[in-house]
């Protein structure tokens, strides 16, 4: 039996370890939490059977149900995120059927196989990082050593350089180069001219993005062509570096493992995709539904699985992970043609956001919005602080708007938050030095004009 293909070590993440990671910054939803977390952990377990039952073993695809604003997003780029995976999201809307003008299915793994060989090639780079840079500094020595040379007499045509005498001198510009101290200076380089307009071109797979660089760098007059910029001693250090970097890459084998790890690791989150299901699939609609039953029917062969070819060779999506997600506040998934319902058999349902879940989402993530406006106005020096009726009152405000107008979930959190700071995120930039404390009773009557106001869309989205 040959190895079992290694995967990034993220995946080998027990489920209650994912979903403990997915705590520290998604409030509520455990359903989908679990859900996602055994998905991935599924992955680590199928590369671990024998190989004759390996390829057998095709991922359980989700589907996600829930009102706009309740996390359904953000659990899978989280995930992606925690699994070291290529991810790519796209809008179920975008697509047509195929034959029709607009983006194809297909286009979904092109985009994930580019988002894979991104990923791996990253990887290399921070992994060589260390020797591109030495190399990038000896380059940029090569430039400033006329500069710096210290003016001695000619040597006469029969001696020999003093070896010794250079040596000690580009390890004085080098140590004076990492200290900063050229940081100010400008340098002329000659850098490759790979500048190239991106047009959309009609093809046998649809409407496609082809960059002109990949067709015509290899003919003549475009091939190794070069141009001079004057940059700053950082930033020519960067261009170097990347420079090398390319040049230590072996970029077949980064494109061979970019497309193994979207076959076998890739995941496909499609949003929105109760947009393509009609509210009935009899008797609903006239004519041809190209952006609606048959996108559905383009879909089916993708996450079944099928071959697709992309410009790093063909792809399969046999044991790529499909997460799928919409509101359905119109179809429902059962209006979905019955094939493709069946490639999505975990079905989780997300529940709806009330006034306790604001208050944690204001508070316990990591990256918790009022955590985020007390360090956007730490940098003007303006000391905020919200007391814990404040953001009380912060939730049930956004509850009862979202019960008043349309449910928009946690995102209505931004708004009544923005509403709230608006004035002193204005005069900030003149109140350096000062503290300022929100509790509950501001909050509301900031906000009172808003609650008593009887079209509340004036004012809120």
């Amino acid at each position: 039996m040959s190895e079992p293909a290694k995967l990034p070590v993220a995946s080998t993440f027990t489920p209650r370890e994912v979903v403990s990671e997915l705590d520290r910054y998604i409030v509520g939803q455990n359903k989908a939490k679990r859900a996602v977390a055994i998905a991935l952990r599924n992955r680590w377990r199928r590369q671990n059977v024998a190989e004759d039952l390996r390829d057998e073993i095709s991922p359980k695809n989700i589907i996600m149900v829930g009102p706009t604003g309740v996390g359904k997003t953000e659990i899978a780029r989280r995930l992606a995120r925690l699994a070291q995976a290529p991810f790519v999201k796209v809008e179920a809307s975008k697509f047509t059927e195929v034959g029709y003008v607009g983006r194809d299915v297909d286009s979904i793994v092109r985009d994930l196989v580019e988002a894979s060989v991104s990923l791996v090639r990253h990887e290399e780079e921070e992994r060589i990082r260390t020797k591109a840079r030495d190399l990038a500094e000896d380059r940029v020595i090569e430039v400033l050593l006329p500069e710096e040379r210290p003016a001695v007499p000619s040597p006469e045509p029969y001696e020999m350089p003093d070896r010794a005498a250079q040596r000690a001198n580009t390890e004085e510009l080098r140590s004076r180069l990492r200290a900063g101290e050229f940081d100010d200076r400008y340098v002329e380089l000659e850098v490759p001219d790979t500048s190239m307009p991106m047009v959309e071109v009609f093809s046998a797979a649809g409407l496609e993005d082809i960059n002109l660089k990949d067709m015509f760098q290899n003919l003549p007059g475009f091939k190794n062509r070069k141009k001079r910029r004057k940059v700053k001693v950082p930033d020519a250090l960067e261009i170097y570096t990347q420079s090398e970097a390319e040049k230590l890459i072996d970029m077949d084998s980064v494109q061979q493992e970019g497309r193994r790890r979207a076959e076998q690791t890739g995941i496909v989150f499609i949003d929105e995709i109760d947009k393509i299901v009609g509210r009935g699939r009899l008797g609903e609609g006239q004519g041809p539904d190209v952006s609606r039953e048959g996108v559905q029917r383009d879909l089916l062969p993708l996450v079944e699985g099928s071959t697709v070819n992309t410009k790093y060779g063909p792809v399969k999506t046999d044991h790529m992970l499909f997460i799928a997600a919409g509101a359905f506040h119109i179809a429902k998934p059962a209006d979905m043609i019955p094939e493709l319902q069946g490639r999505f058999p975990i079905r989780v349902e997300l529940d709806t956001l009330g006034a306790d879940d604001f208050v944690r989402i204001l508070t316990e993530p990591k990256n918790a919005l009022t955590k985020q406006y007390v360090a956007l106005l730490a940098t003007e020096g303006v000391e905020l602080r919200f007391t814990d009726d404040a953001v009380r009152a912060i939730a049930e405000i956004a509850a009862k708007v979202n019960m008043s107008l349309e449910n928009i979930g946690a995102r209505r959190l931004h708004t009544i938050l923005e509403r709230l700071l608006e004035e002193i995120s204005y005069r900030a930039p003149e109140m350096g030095g000062t503290k300022v404390e929100m509790d509950g009773d501001r909050v509301r009557s900031s906000l009172a004009d808003v609650l008593d106001s009887e079209d509340l869309s004036r004012f809120i989205l």
